[in-house]
């Protein structure tokens, strides 16, 4: 996906939804949505105008860029409010952008980069680096009534993979290099990251380390901490950029410490990263449980075995109603393998021979086999069906239609998860009763590992009152609660951002928040980068 720059030689992304511009439904499309919702909810749903950028009321900026940084720096209302990330707060009502930043800057180069960022650290301006701008946790809004004027400082001019060491099977990449560009530079030297967020076409490489993101497979090399070979990197005190080395004993790994910092040490600028052939072999299948539980063992079988499918994922009953197809009553666990130069016969045989022992069922048929010829696996019926209600296409006809919708994610030990499922499903749908009247509420596993479970929850229900805003807020509170109640993180994959600062506080120990202050100090003595994320 081509990417809005402040050059204005790309695609406009949209201020409201993921993707484009030009992916927004019509006001007319919106309209038709809304009346055919309040015919079948039985009271009058109205769908609102999206306003364009130049229909907003921004706050006037507090500063101007001086003339030797004005020609990479911006302040027009489009820049300002796409960077005042509306998409992650706002898929409920257009309500104008209260607090966007007062100038957006675009470094092509890393002398540009040094000079703003000099500049911030010399006026105490705050600075918030800035990826793909997917963050669904307030990573990167500017903070709420600072007396500080905000620079964002978009990385994305910083787009190419400037080497590929095929010895060494790793690339140096720039930061601001989004999933498919990213995978178009490597597609020709027969290379892949596989690293694949369901962010993937909106977010970047430098966004996927800082805030540690989980790609799309479900076992194994699952985060991007698992390839991160060395991270260059800006602070306000100067560059650091750690070792290039495939592994490292010599005290605590410094990639570590940048790995999760949600961009509060630093701007990331590039790193070596770990690649791979880009895999022909593959094999799917689909195998149908009967209850949850038969379902999760069949998977904490299958990982246990080590046999580390691309795809493990496990839909419970609700979900697979709603995106795969299924009668309300059963579990379906989609196995996926992929291999550049081994066939996946074996892999796959192996895998559900554990699955039908546990209970599951699969005709023979369904299990889908190509042996490097190019043919699709996991296209057709249940598996299918699922696939392409997860892969994000546009959307938005809902938004802004009055109705609280989201997602919570997880990781818990095998030990503790029938429990904690239990839990947190009863005070969320406790939660979805007071404050919505009702609603549904799903689960689905993104990632397993040999200890435990990475469930992801997705709920929806209908706003009865005039603050959604309030509504949603208290929602997100009573299922955050519950997860850090039940023994959980507070995310898997989403990042901490300033919508979960709450509960990473009661988290994380005391001490290592003081050790995370320490290491700011250290870089960033006047605190200008990104405040109020992990820290105060």
């Amino acid at each position: 996906m081509e990417v809005h720059s402040g050059f204005k030689d790309k695609p406009r992304r949209s201020l409201w939804l993921f993707g484009l511009e030009s992916d927004q439904p019509t006001f007319e499309q919106r309209k038709e949505r809304a009346s055919d919702i309040s015919k079948r909810i039985g009271r009058l749903v109205e769908a609102q105008e999206i306003p364009t950028a130049d229909e907003l009321a921004l706050p006037d900026p507090r500063i101007s860029p001086p003339d030797a940084l004005s020609e990479f720096c911006f302040q027009d209302n489009y820049e300002r409010a796409l960077h005042a990330n509306c998409g992650g707060r706002q898929n409920f009502v257009y309500t104008g952008v209260p607090n966007p930043p007062d100038i957006v800057a675009h470094p092509r180069t890393n002398s540009e980069l040094e000079a703003i960022l000099e500049w911030c650290d010399e006026q105490n301006y705050i600075a918030i680096p800035y990826g793909g701008g997917s963050s669904v946790v307030d990573g990167i809004t500017p903070p709420v009534n600072s007396d500080r004027p905000v620079v964002t400082i978009d990385m994305d001019q910083f787009d190419q993979v400037l080497e590929v060491d095929s010895v060494s099977r790793s690339a140096l990449i720039q930061a601001g290099v989004y999933g498919p560009h990213l995978e178009d530079q490597l597609r020709p030297h027969g290379y892949t990251l596989r690293h694949f967020p369901q962010s993937f076409a909106g977010s970047t490489l430098g966004g996927w380390i800082v805030t540690r993101a989980g790609g799309h497979y479900a076992t194994n090399n699952t985060h991007i901490d698992d390839f991160v070979e060395n991270v260059k990197m800006l602070s306000p005190r100067g560059w650091i950029e750690t070792r290039r080395l495939p592994g490292d004993g010599a005290g605590p790994q410094p990639e570590r410490l940048i790995l999760g910092s949600e961009g509060i040490l630093g701007l990331v600028t590039e790193a070596w990263m770990k690649i791979q052939d880009r895999p022909r072999y593959r094999a799917t299948a689909g195998v149908i449980f009967s209850s949850w539980r038969e379902g999760y063992e069949a998977t904490r079988e299958i990982v246990q075995a080590k046999l580390w499918p691309a795809n493990l994922r496990l839909l419970d009953a609700q979900l697979g109603k709603d995106s795969a197809g299924l009668d309300g009553s059963q579990t379906l666990l989609i196995i996926g393998f992929e291999h550049a130069t081994i066939s996946q016969r074996d892999p796959m045989a192996l895998a559900i021979e554990i699955a039908r022992s546990a209970g599951g069922f699969i005709d023979q048929q369904d299990v889908l086999i190509d042996d490097g010829n190019g043919e699709p696996t996991g296209r057709g019926g249940a598996v299918g069906a699922w696939r392409d209600a997860f892969i994000p296409r546009g959307g938005g006809l809902e938004a802004g239609l009055g109705f609280l919708g989201g997602t919570v994610e997880t990781a818990i030990t095998w030990d503790k998860w029938p429990e904690f499922d239990e839990f947190v499903r009863a005070e969320m749908n406790k939660a979805l009763v007071e404050i919505c009247g009702g609603g549904t509420l799903n689960c689905r596993f993104t990632h397993v590992y040999v200890d435990g479970p990475a469930p992801y929850y997705t709920f929806a229900g209908a706003f009865p009152g005039d603050d959604p805003v309030a509504q949603s807020i208290a929602f997100k509170e009573a299922a955050s609660d519950a997860i850090i109640k039940a023994g959980g993180t507070i995310t898997h994959h989403h990042a901490v951002g300033r919508m979960h600062r709450k509960w990473y506080d009661q988290q994380r120990p005391d001490l290592f928040g003081d050790m995370i202050r320490a290491a700011k100090n250290a870089v960033d003595p006047k605190g200008i980068l990104n405040p109020g994320v992990l820290i105060d």
